[in-house]
């Protein structure tokens, strides 16, 4: 009698533990997640901010007081931001290779900054950065060091950068309701067009 009822006992303990983990397994497939497309402009806007705050610490840091950073109105460097979105969809194959990543992203982000200076330039008629002084430039626009320094940032990045800011970022929207983060990338992307803009209309009339 006392195994048997020890048997029964765990039988009526053990389904009750398995059910509830098979329902939570269940939730977790159904929860909706944000569009891919979504979490990529999370990534710009994160990025971008963390150009603008490193820009205005370098600023600071050379001319003993603070001075205005970046294209846009916001604290946004949207360069960076556009740098890392382009690094994670197309560098990311490369992670733990960080020879080809060092030497892709060097060429290919070299390009990027020669074609955005010489853009901005043409549109606007002023230059937000001049590597003149530096060594081994082209036409002020890049310079072997950046050259470098982009395929050092893309190692960075894509190696514990970009997974660090994925896993804080899935953690945080995994508590918040999938309705209110639709709403909050909605509202996010509406300020930074307008912000765009605005900054456009800005250099354009000055």
């Amino acid at each position: 009698m006392n195994a048997e009822n020890t048997n029964n006992t765990n039988v009526q303990t053990d389904e009750p533990l398995e059910i509830e983990k098979t329902n939570s397994n269940i939730n977790m497939k159904n929860k909706k997640r944000l569009p891919r497309i979504y979490l990529y402009f999370i990534y710009l806007l994160v990025f971008a901010i963390i150009g603008w705050l490193i820009e205005t610490a370098y600023s600071f840091y050379s001319l003993g007081h603070f001075t205005k950073r970046g294209f846009l109105y916001g604290p946004l460097c949207p360069i960076y931001g556009w740098g890392a979105i382009i690094l994670i969809m197309f560098f990311s194959t490369y992670k733990k290779k960080n020879f080809k990543l060092f030497v892709y992203a060097a060429i290919i982000f070299s390009l990027f900054e020669y074609l955005v200076s010489f853009g901005m330039e043409a549109l606007f008629s002023l230059k937000w950065w001049d590597y003149t002084s530096e060594f081994m430039n082209l036409n002020g626009r890049v310079s072997i060091f950046y050259s470098f320094a982009w395929g050092i940032i893309a190692i960075l990045v894509i190696n514990f950068i970009y997974p660090f800011f994925k896993k804080k970022i899935n953690l945080i929207l995994s508590k918040i309701p999938y309705s209110i983060q639709v709403t909050a990338v909605y509202i996010l992307f509406a300020a930074f067009v307008t912000d765009t803009v605005l900054s456009c209309v800005n250099y354009l009339v000055m």
